[in-house]
C-alpha cells in the first residue's frame, strides 16, 4: 500500500509554516491548524508519530529545529511515510551542504519547491536518489555558513543512471588494484536451561562487502545454502556435491541484487555500489553450532552464603579461538564479600549490576575451563524474598567460525575490461543475547 499523501508541511518548533505543498484536494489548507492546535499545543508530541484527527491521520517526525508532517486522508502505508521522510531529509542535506534546519529551508525555498514535485507525484513517493535527481536539478542550494562538508561532486555519464540501470554505482571508477572484502558476521541467540538443553536458539547475519572495482563489473556470490545448491545442480543436470547445507530463513538483499535472476537461479548477481555496503541479511534457526556450552551450579547455604560453580567449554574447532569472552553471573543484591578460583582469566564482583563477571581475554577451542566462587550475604532482619535467579549472560567474538555454517562457496567478478581481482572472505561470530538460566 503507498503513501498516498494529501499533503506535506515543514514547521519551525513554534509551529510556523516555514513550506508546505498540497497533492491532493481531499484536504483542506487549515489541516495544519488542526495540528498545532491538537498536537503540538497538547504536549504531546513525544508520545506517538501517528496521530489521526478527525478524517486524516497525521505522519510527522522531529528533525533539528524542524517538524515534518504527512498529512493523508485515508489507509497509508506508515512505515513508508517514515521511509519517504528519512530519504528526502538526505536528499535535502545532498543539496544544502549537509545542514538540515529553520535556516537551511528559509535560505532555499525555490529548490525545495522543485524538489518535492519531483520527489512525490500526487501523493506518491518517486525517486530520491541524490546522484540521479542532481543530473537534472542542477541549481546548488545556499550551503550554510556552519556547515564543513564539502560539496558533492557531479555524477559523470549520466545516461545509465537516469535510465535507471543502475542507480547506486557511477561509471568512470578506476582503481591500481581491484579487491573485494567480504564479511559474514552472526549473532548467535540463545536460551539454554541449567542442565544444558536448548530451550530457545537462532543465528542473525549479515554479509558486508567493501568493493574497490574499476568499471561497472558483474559480480556472483555462491552459497551453501540448500536451495541454492539444488538449484545449481539441476541448471547443471548433475548431482549436488556432498557437504552441509543450511536453510536461509528472512532473507533481505540490498537493491543492487538481481532478484529476477535470484528468483530464477537461486544466484546472487549484482552491480556492486562503490565502497562498503550491506549485501544481505539473513536468520537462522536449523543446524546451529553453539560456540559455547555452560553447565552453572549455584548453592544457596541458608541466609548468608552461597557456592558458584560454572563450567563452560567452547565447542568450535581446535585451532580456532574466541576473543573477549565475559560471563557475567548474577548474584543477590546483598552480596558482602566474594573469594574466586578460576583456571583461566579473571573474576570479580561488580556490585553496579549485581553480577560476578568472568573475563577470559583469549579462549581456545574444544577446551575446558572452570570458575568457583563463595558468596558471603549481609544478613537482614526484613522477610526474606525469594531470589529470582536472572540467567547468566555471555558476550564473545569468534573469528573464522560461523555458528550457522554458512560458507562462500565462490565470488565471481566480470568486467568487460578482463582485469584481476583479490578477494577476501572473513568470517565472524558474536554473542547476541546468549542466556544460560541458573
Amino acid at each position: 500500500m503507498p503513501v498516498s499523501a494529501s499533503a506535506i508541511y515543514f514547521l519551525n518548533l513554534r509551529g510556523d509554516v516555514l513550506i508546505n505543498r498540497l497533492y491532493r484536494d481531499d484536504v483542506g489548507g487549515n489541516m495544519v491548524d488542526a495540528f498545532r492546535t491538537h498536537i503540538m499545543q497538547t504536549k504531546e508530541m513525544g508520545t506517538c508519530p501517528v496521530r489521526q484527527i478527525g478524517g486524516c491521520s497525521f505522519f510527522y517526525m522531529r528533525i533539528s529545529n524542524v517538524y515534518i508532517v504527512i498529512v493523508v486522508s485515508s489507509n497509508a502505508n506508515v512505515a513508508c511515510a517514515f521511509k519517504f521522510v528519512v530519504e528526502a531529509v538526505t536528499l535535502f542535506k545532498s543539496y544544502f551542504g549537509g545542514a538540515f534546519d529553520e535556516d537551511a529551508i528559509r535560505n532555499n525555498f525555490v529548490l525545495i519547491y522543485e524538489l518535492l514535485d519531483e520527489i512525490m507525484d500526487f501523493g506518491y513517493p518517486q525517486n530520491l536518489s541524490p546522484e540521479i535527481l542532481k543530473l537534472y536539478i542542477t541549481q546548488e542550494g545556499v550551503r550554510s555558513p556552519f556547515s564543513s562538508k564539502p560539496a558533492d561532486k557531479p555524477v559523470p555519464n549520466a545516461t545509465l543512471q537516469v535510465t535507471g540501470a543502475v542507480g547506486w554505482r557511477r561509471e568512470g571508477l578506476a582503481y591500481k588494484k581491484n579487491e573485494v572484502f567480504l564479511d559474514i558476521v552472526e549473532s548467535v541467540n540463545l536460551l539454554m536451561s541449567s542442565k544444558g538443553s536448548v530451550l530457545r536458539c537462532d543465528v542473525t547475519g549479515k554479509i558486508l562487502m567493501k568493493c574497490f572495482l574499476s568499471g561497472m563489473p558483474d559480480l556472483k556470490l555462491g552459497l551453501n545454502d540448500k536451495i541454492g545448491l539444488e538449484k545449481e545442480s539441476q541448471l547443471k543436470s548433475r548431482p549436488a556435491k556432498s557437504g552441509k547445507t543450511i536453510e536461509l530463513d528472512d532473507v533481505t538483499f540490498h537493491q543492487c541484487v538481481n532478484l529476477t535472476r535470484f528468483n530464477s537461479e537461486k544466484t546472487v548477481s549484482f552491480v556492486p555500489p562503490d565502497g562498503e555496503f550491506e549485501l544481505m541479511k539473513y536468520r537462522i534457526t536449523e543446524g546451529v553450532n553453539l560456540p559455547f556450552r555452560v553447565l552453572p551450579t549455584i548453592k544457596e547455604l541458608g541466609r548468608t552464603r552461597m557456592e558458584v560453580n560454572v563450567k563452560v567449554k567452547s565447542v568450535f574447532g581446535a585451532k580456532m579461538f574466541a576473543l573477549g569472552v565475559v560471563i557475567k553471573i548474577p548474584v543477590p543484591k546483598q552480596t558482602a564479600k566474594t573469594s574466586f578460583q578460576v583456571t583461566s582469566g579473571r573474576a570479580k564482583y561488580n556490585a553496579a549490576i549485581d553480577c560476578l563477571v568472568w573475563k577470559i581475554r583469549k579462549f581456545p577451542g574444544q577446551t575446558e575451563t572452570t570458575m568457583s566462587a563463595e558468596v558471603e550475604l549481609i544478613s537482614t532482619m526484613a522477610e526474606k524474598k525469594s531470589w529470582n535467579r536472572p540467567p547468566i549472560q555471555m558476550e564473545f567474538q569468534v573469528p573464522m567460525f560461523t555458528a550457522s555454517g554458512l560458507r562462500v562457496r565462490f565470488l565471481k567478478v566480470w568486467e568487460k575490461s578482463g582485469y584481476n581481482t583479490v578477494e577476501w572472505v572473513r568470517y565472524i561470530t558474536k554473542a547476541g543475547s546468549y542466556e544460560i538460566r541458573c
